[in-house]
């Protein structure tokens, strides 16, 4: 028996090991077993070549569980190690600056596994004692048993292994229990094993016998060694992919389509990618893209690896040119990395395009679901962005999908405004505003669905990509002034005269969290007494801040509403001459003793011109400040009469609900108190 001490310059290796690698500490089987994966298509290599002539049909690689001695067992029937191939490789783990190195990267996992090779070691981190019982393919080779406690020191001796392979047993200590139980090695294998080029057997497959599931005598094979994305696309049809994909996603719909990813330069990578069908949100989980590195999974958490908006897609992606232990910081660095990012955006884009051009009506079938997708990718991606220009579709309220350039065209003529802008008109809700679509469509003009919670921040990108484009939501402003024309002669309201109606209509406005400002338009006599609006920048940037953190400013902000009463209206007339009728002498007093004082405040505003506040005699101060508490009290009392007149007006209440209900904003006692209120009106 051969003693000595792992040849590592730094003694704190195991520790390093044991503590820093803890929080990844199921990788260990990974590692163990993509070691015996290598071997064993090493094996095979040589076979080829004629440098080995025994049978390689049956390799395979098995995962043993024994309970009693409290071991892990992966054992491979390929290459094998010589005893100085274990000297070499097992023993001599020595490399230059170890102890810079490890202090360096102590806290990071790939960091450590991945530059140096210690996959082997990543064992130590579940076990007390691992031993290796090897025998190497070469011809006379004695086999050989290594073993080591997690300290420096070994022990190798002679073995009686007689068939070409290796094992590695693994005496679990007490705190890593868990990776004795089946389940959990189980739930391990299907993570990380199930698609391995070598098949994986742990224990025999069970059926149902006498009430309960027993082994027969068919290994259990976890892995299938040829999945679909190491296949030609040629050789695979369309349940093929729909296969796979309900393989890798048990229990979820069909995806839309899928892209076929096979580089071979400048880098190597395959994989297959899905299009899912995504709701009206963008999915906060979104780690649906597993990573392999040859066959062998590596993680599911791609950002650094795919752009943002891809990340949304589900699917699989095979490189051997991303290191199988590689940390964040290599991944934002590595000139690979971000050519294959570059290259799956591209795929990407030629096939939404290919799919588009190839059958436009198939592709519109799918553009609900599918929208999120593209929208996300133009709002991340410039590259995606310009390329998506060519199949982005609109779909306006008839159900008719155009592409950019073809909805431009069709609304020039008639949706441009005064000032050269181009007006693309929008809902996001067809019920609730079916009353401001039907008043647009009137006029002419076409409107947009557009109900993606993307909405706000893509037509925000778009107007300000092309200063004369813009977009406006057809309840954000009375159909007249959505589209500005050449202005027509209108009733015009004095400034008394709103200033007397905004009270009355104010005061049967709805009370609550939401404001309400009322202004007084010429809307013509066949439109609508009142209209319900609200600001098309305020309501978007409330609809940002539910999607951007940032803006939370907004999004805290009340809502505010504007009440556009039409004042040429007849049942708006009827109202304003009913005020003049029964508040007609009260207001003209009112209004007598408004203009006395304010004769009088200017009067007394003048005597002040010119002089410092020292020379102002206290008098007039006094009287100053008298008189202009007696207009405050004045306007009080008109404000007062009037908010009255309008809160005991059934006709105003009744205008103002009738344009809520418009809006789908009447709800509960008020909507009870609506409809009794149209019954009193009706007799």
């Amino acid at each position: 028996m051969a003693k000595g001490k792992i040849g590592v310059t730094s003694d704190n290796l195991f520790p390093i090991i044991k503590k820093f690698l803890y929080s990844d500490h199921e990788i260990f089987l990974r590692e163990i077993i993509s070691n015996a994966v290598d071997a064993t298509q090493k094996l095979k290599t040589l076979a080829l070549k004629g440098e080995y002539n025994g049978n390689t049909e049956n390799l395979n690689i098995e995962v043993k569980i024994d309970k009693k001695a409290k071991t892990l067992t992966v054992s491979d029937k390929g290459i094998g190690m010589t005893t100085d191939e274990v000297k070499k490789y097992i023993n001599q783990i020595a490399f230059s600056g170890a102890n810079d190195f490890l202090e360096k990267y102590k806290n990071d996992t790939a960091a450590i596994i991945g530059h140096f090779g210690l996959g082997f070691y990543s064992s130590f981190m579940v076990s007390d004692k691992v031993e290796i019982i090897s025998k190497s393919y070469q011809e006379e080779a004695e086999p050989i048993i290594w073993s080591c406690d997690g300290s420096p020191e070994y022990n190798l001796k002679k073995g009686e292994r007689t068939e070409v392979g290796t094992d590695i047993v693994m005496h679990i200590n007490d705190d890593s229990k868990e990776f004795l139980e089946e389940h959990r090695i189980k739930e391990m294998l299907e993570k990380y094993c199930k698609f391995l080029p070598i098949p994986v057997i742990f224990g025999k497959e069970k059926e149902w016998k006498d009430g309960k599931y027993v082994d027969t005598d068919k290994d259990n094979v976890i892995n299938d060694t040829t999945p679909a994305w190491t296949k030609k696309p040629a050789d695979l049809k369309d349940e093929d992919y729909s296969d796979f994909y309900h393989k890798l996603y048990p229990g979820v719909e069909d995806p839309l389509f899928n892209i076929h990813l096979n580089v071979d330069y400048p880098f190597k990578l395959t994989g297959i990618l899905y299009f899912p069908k995504l709701k009206n949100s963008v999915e906060v989980q979104k780690n649906k893209i597993q990573l392999y590195c040859n066959q062998v999974f590596v993680t599911d958490h791609i950002e650094e690896i795919v752009p943002e908006f891809l990340t949304l897609l589900h699917g699989v992606i095979d490189s051997p040119d991303i290191p199988l232990n590689v940390s964040r910081s290599y991944l934002q660095s590595d000139q690979n990395v971000k050519k294959i990012s570059n290259h799956i955006t591209k795929k990407v884009a030629d096939r939404l395009e290919e799919i588009f051009k190839d059958n436009r009506e198939e592709f519109e079938k799918k553009w609900d679901d599918l929208k999120i997708f593209i929208e996300y990718g133009i709002l991340s991606n410039e590259k995606f962005a310009e390329r998506a220009k060519k199949f982005f579709l609109y779909k306006n309220t008839d159900g008719k999908y155009f592409t950019i350039e073809e909805y431009e065209k069709i609304i020039k003529e008639n949706q441009t405004d005064k000032d050269g802008n181009l007006i693309h008109l929008y809902t996001n809700n067809k019920e609730e505003q079916f009353s401001f679509i039907s008043a647009a469509k009137e006029k002419g003009y076409d409107v947009l669905m557009l109900d993606s919670v993307l909405t706000a921040p893509l037509i925000n990108k778009f107007e300000q990509e092309d200063p004369k484009k813009r977009f406006s939501r057809v309840d954000a402003d009375v159909v007249e002034k959505l589209i500005q024309k050449e202005d027509k002669d209108k009733i015009e309201l004095s400034q008394q005269e709103t200033d007397e109606l905004e009270p009355l209509f104010s005061a049967v406005t709805p009370k609550g969290e939401a404001g309400y400002y009322v202004t007084f338009e010429d809307l013509g006599e066949n439109a609508q007494p009142m209209v319900i609006t609200q600001n098309e920048f305020m309501r978007r940037m409330k609809d940002m801040s539910n999607i951007q953190g940032g803006m939370s400013m907004y999004g805290n902000l009340p809502d505010n509403y504007t009440l556009v009463v039409n004042v040429a209206h007849p049942l708006v007339k009827q109202v304003i001459e009913d005020k003049s009728s029964k508040l007609g002498s009260d207001l003209e007093g009112l209004n007598a003793k408004l203009k006395e004082r304010e004769d009088e405040k200017s009067a007394l505003e003048k005597l002040k011109e010119g002089k410092k506040d020292e020379e102002i005699p206290q008098e007039e101060k006094d009287k100053l400040s008298e008189v202009t508490k007696s207009i405050t009290d004045i306007e009080s009392q008109k404000r007062e009469k009037l908010s009255n007149f309008g809160t005991d007006n059934k006709l105003a209440k009744q205008m103002v609900d009738l344009a809520l209900l418009a809006n789908n904003m009447l709800k509960g006692e008020a909507l009870d108190k609506f409809v009794k209120r149209s019954v009193e009106l009706i007799k």
